[in-house]
């Protein structure tokens, strides 16, 4: 019956896709295997609470040795109603309308070998029935983990500064660490520099109005916000903290799957890079103009320098380890 005709123009005749028709010559899928293959995607789903895409339920089945295509997953996902909960608009926090001293940017210039070389930190807002909370956090940019983080009523210099103490004691860096955030007056404070300068910390700051330069910190409040507070109710502040509590150290940190990490979690992808024992031998590289001499470098590692970043950069550049 099909004559002279090729496959291609049957399926063009008929209106019927290619791919299908080859598919449809094959064995079918089992009966069996089908429901397999979703009772694995609903307990994926389930047990990270809807936070899963179809991208990461795909990587967690492959992990789990089941070879199954993203698009299957995300349409399986569709029918049982199992896709993540869209984000709302964001919301900036940041108040860089004051005189104190404002730090070059760094964070854009450099090249990560390791842990504690960048951490980056940004503060948002979390709306309670009554009220509105203020949450610091402050992420190291290597492996995207949050190593400290604060929870309070009041948006002041306090919230940042616990965020910051905590980080500090939980990682111990060593210094050369730089410390990137936005322009916002909780992190120029005398209180909050005085931290970093005592420990050999160096500030950098982002560009006016450009929340790309925090980008990674950006992300995870938008997946915090996702993913956790806009799919549940929280009765007090105390209920939101233990509930930040569980996402952030036992589930963010140890669990989820990153994207940018080879779907790794935080702790799993700082495990699998440098060892502890290696890492505070291993510099980053800083990246400067031309026009900027070793002692202007040099001097950057020490109190800081209130000068505004530069454009992005020319062809040629020098490179000094710190």
């Amino acid at each position: 019956m099909q004559g002279s005709l090729s496959i291609e123009r049957m399926c063009h005749l008929g209106r019927v896709n290619r791919a299908g028709f080859y598919r449809s010559l094959g064995p079918e899928t089992p009966a069996e295997e089908s429901t397999e293959v979703r009772s694995a995607i609903q307990r994926i789903v389930l047990e990270h609470r809807r936070r899963y895409g179809y991208r990461r339920v795909t990587r967690e089945l492959k992990k789990q040795g089941m070879a199954v295509n993203h698009k299957r997953v995300a349409r399986i996902m569709r029918e049982d109603n199992l896709l993540v909960v869209q984000p709302k608009q964001f919301v900036a926090t940041t108040n860089s309308d004051h005189k104190l001293e404002i730090y070059l940017n760094l964070a854009r210039r450099m090249q990560l070998t390791g842990v504690d070389q960048l951490w980056v930190a940004d503060i948002t807002y979390i709306r309670l029935h009554a009220e509105f909370v203020y949450l610091a956090l402050i992420l190291d940019n290597f492996s995207r983990k949050v190593v400290g983080w604060n929870l309070d009523r009041t948006l002041s210099s306090r919230l940042a500064t616990v965020a910051l103490e905590r980080a500090i004691g939980s990682r111990q860096p060593s210094p050369g660490l730089v410390h990137h955030s936005d322009r916002g007056i909780q992190y120029a404070s005398a209180e909050y520099v005085a931290i970093l300068r005592r420990l050999g910390i160096i500030s950098s700051m982002s560009r006016p109005a450009n929340p790309y330069d925090n980008a990674s910190c950006e992300s995870f409040i938008k997946t915090l916000k996702r993913e956790e507070i806009y799919a549940n109710e929280y009765e007090n502040l105390e209920h939101l903290r233990d509930h930040l509590q569980d996402f952030i150290e036992r589930y963010y940190n140890q669990k989820r799957l990153h994207s940018s990490l080879g779907y790794c979690s935080p702790e799993e992808f700082e495990q699998q890079s440098v060892p502890p024992t290696q890492a505070t031998s291993i510099s980053s590289v800083l990246r400067f103009h031309p026009e900027s001499s070793l002692d202007f470098s040099t001097r950057l590692l020490g109190t800081g320098l209130a000068v505004p970043s530069p454009n992005p950069f020319p062809a040629s550049k020098k490179s000094v380890r710190v």
